[in-house]
């Protein structure tokens, strides 16, 4: 799935948001303008001290509705915090790098051809009856900072 141009994710969030019936509020849409100027999948914590208006409550139900109807993921990491980043189908596809050290987490992208190879593990998975939601493909290991 293609992703859709930065100015369209609005009403694409909109379309969804009304879909599963929730509001359009003021503090929904400041999580959703953070993950959106996020250049990495973000912490709660970092989601907070993003925007010092936003209160840890407010962000956190914020989060799991967003995750719930498609327009934010989840994103492990190695320490105590998920990450937070729009949802692929509103960006593109991409996979992550994991550092063991601090947690933090940078988006990264593979070749066509690492793909298609993927594509085959998953039909695979198919092959045995496996139903395919999605793949996700992580590095773990330390950071420029932390190495």
């Amino acid at each position: 799935m293609a992703p859709i141009p930065q100015r369209e994710i609005r009403t694409a969030v909109v379309a969804r948001l009304k879909e599963a019936g929730l509001r359009n509020s003021g503090s929904r849409w400041q999580v959703v303008d953070v993950l959106v100027n996020a250049d990495r999948p973000l912490s709660l914590p970092e989601v907070l001290s993003s925007d010092p208006e936003l209160a840890q409550s407010s962000v956190y139900r914020n989060l799991s509705e967003l995750v719930e109807v498609g327009v934010a993921r989840r994103v492990e990491s190695t320490d105590e915090h998920t990450r937070f980043e729009l949802h692929e189908s509103l960006t593109s596809h991409h996979h992550h790098l994991v550092c063991s050290s601090c947690g933090r987490v940078e988006d990264f992208y593979v070749s066509e051809e690492f793909e298609a190879g993927i594509g085959s593990v998953i039909q695979a998975a198919r092959d045995k009856g496996f139903t395919i939601e999605s793949h996700r493909f992580d590095l773990i290991g330390f950071c420029a900072a932390c190495d």
